[in-house]
């Protein structure tokens, strides 16, 4: 493939979990000339493949996805320090003559590469802990509302019940004094030389997407996604609140194995909480200027991608 302009385009394959991206980044791939780069939260641990469903070993050397497989689970990982990598690996893909391919579903990723981040405070584990012991005594929800009355912007894209985002809203307001979402619109972005292209992955129907995620967790759990994070339980210095345990899934399984959950509830309240985080991921791409919706369930979906990017590749 080559670019019709000096610098080729940043291909950007976005979509909520279980839409189908992976499966049409690595057809589009495996046409030649593009080089792909995950944005993903999650795939970037080591050993934690099942319930992120990441492609497997052989798939990878097939297909080399670059930051996957970065950091143990008992690290952290930022948007910054992504930015910063896949800017790194953009740049490479350039210099090359190739096209930057990158594809996940970590939107707050897209958009600290495509428009900077402010500078945030670090987290303050004595205030977590605080506004965790209230949620536990009032619910998130109340939290939410709280929220919406310092932060009116954050509080009506979040979700009542998406505690860690509520959390980390309320952690930088009370440490600040300012709205998270002040800070965010005054961030400064290094700018990304070229076009960047957003494409849409999602199914025509939201009743087709939350089949695929219910079909997606429980063919996880057949898998071993238990045992996945029973493993990883056992490791040094894991704990339910590292940024790894927090993701969905992976969330719902270790309250399991602490016993907080039992094992007949513990798929129904997986789904629900996946589901949760398509909506949040599609309200962040109806919000993306300009992108290009793709159906990716079905026959011809490769067919209809290309379609939308024909006047950007050849």
């Amino acid at each position: 493939m080559e670019s019709g302009s000096a610098t080729p385009p940043v291909v950007c394959i976005m979509g909520p979990t279980a839409a189908g991206k992976t499966e049409l980044a690595l057809e589009l791939h495996a046409q030649g000339g593009m080089d792909l780069i995950s944005v993903d939260s999650v795939m970037v641990y080591r050993g934690m493949d099942i319930g992120t469903a990441k492609p497997s070993p052989a798939v990878l050397q097939q297909a080399p996805h670059g930051l996957v497989n970065i950091r143990d689970p008992q690290e952290s990982y930022s948007a910054a320090e992504f930015a910063a990598d896949a800017r790194a690996l953009i740049r490479r893909s350039r210099q090359a003559g190739r096209i930057p391919l990158l594809v996940g579903g970590t939107m707050l990723y897209f958009r600290a590469l495509a428009q900077g981040l402010s500078r945030l405070p670090s987290a303050d584990p004595a205030l977590r802990c605080s506004l965790e012991a209230e949620a536990a005594d009032r619910g998130w929800p109340a939290l939410h509302q709280r929220l919406a009355q310092v932060d009116p912007a954050t509080a009506r894209r979040l979700h009542p019940n998406d505690g860690q985002r509520i959390q980390r809203a309320l952690e930088v307001f009370i440490l600040t004094r300012q709205p998270l979402s002040d800070l965010q619109n005054n961030a400064t972005p290094e700018p990304l030389e070229g076009p960047m292209v957003h494409i849409g992955v999602a199914p025509a129907s939201r009743e087709i997407l939350y089949q695929r995620i219910e079909n997606r967790f429980a063919d996880m759990l057949a898998k071993g996604l238990v045992e996945e994070v029973a493993a990883l339980r056992c490791r040094p210095g894991m704990h339910g609140q590292l940024p790894s345990m927090r993701a969905v899934g992976y969330r719902q399984v270790w309250d399991f194995l602490e016993g907080r959950i039992d094992g007949s509830d513990l798929c129904f309240r997986g789904v629900v909480a996946t589901r949760q985080f398509a909506r949040r991921q599609l309200t962040w791409l109806r919000s993306t200027e300009s992108i290009r919706w793709v159906d990716g369930s079905g026959p011809g979906a490769l067919k209809r991608l290309r379609e939308q990017l024909v006047d950007v590749i050849d």
